[in-house]
C-alpha cells in the first residue's frame, strides 16, 4: 500500500506591498503541488505576531488552509491565552507550536522554556480544540 505524502510550505509575514503580493503569487505557483497548508512564521520572540494573523487571514481568504506559528520563548501565559482567543475568533484550529528563537542580542525569557510546556498551557486552556503541530530537534536529547 502506497503512503500517501503531504506537503506544506512555510511564509514569513511579509511586511510591504510589494511583498505581500510576491506571497500571493508563489502560492499560487506552489499549489500544483497540492499543500495540506501553509504554516506563517511567528518570528523571532515574536516579533511579527500581529502580521502572522494578518497573512493567515489572507491565505484563508484565498481558500487555502493556513497554519500560524505560535513561539513560546519570550511569551507570556496571558499573551498565549489572548493569541487563541484570536484565533478562535477567526474559527483557526490548526497551530504549529514551537519553543521559537530568541532575537539576537537578548536573554530568553518569558514563560515558557520549551514547546512541550507550550503545547501544556494550550491544551490546558483550550481541551483539544486546536489540531497541534509540533517541531523538535532530534539531535538534542533532554
Amino acid at each position: 500500500m502506497a503512503k500517501k505524502i503531504s506537503y506544506s510550505f512555510e511564509f514569513f509575514p511579509p511586511n510591504t506591498p510589494e511583498g505581500i503580493k510576491n506571497l500571493a503569487d508563489t502560492r499560487q505557483q506552489l499549489s500544483a503541488f497540492k499543500p495540506e497548508f501553509y504554516s506563517v512564521t511567528f518570528g523571532a520572540g515574536g516579533s511579527t505576531r500581529d502580521r502572522t494573523l494578518e497573512t493567515v487571514l489572507e491565505i484563508k481568504k484565498e481558500g487555502f488552509n493556513a497554519v500560524p506559528h505560535i513561539s513560546g520563548i519570550s511569551s507570556t501565559k496571558a499573551e498565549i491565552k489572548t493569541l487563541l482567543d484570536q484565533y478562535r475568533q477567526y474559527d483557526i484550529k490548526h497551530l504549529v507550536a514551537l519553543r521559537g528563537d530568541v532575537p539576537q542580542g537578548e536573554v530568553p525569557s518569558g514563560d515558557f522554556k520549551h514547546a512541550n510546556e507550550l503545547v501544556s498551557f494550550i491544551r490546558q486552556e483550550t481541551n483539544d480544540y486546536f489540531h497541534i503541530e509540533v517541531a523538535a530537534y532530534p539531535e538534542y536529547i533532554v
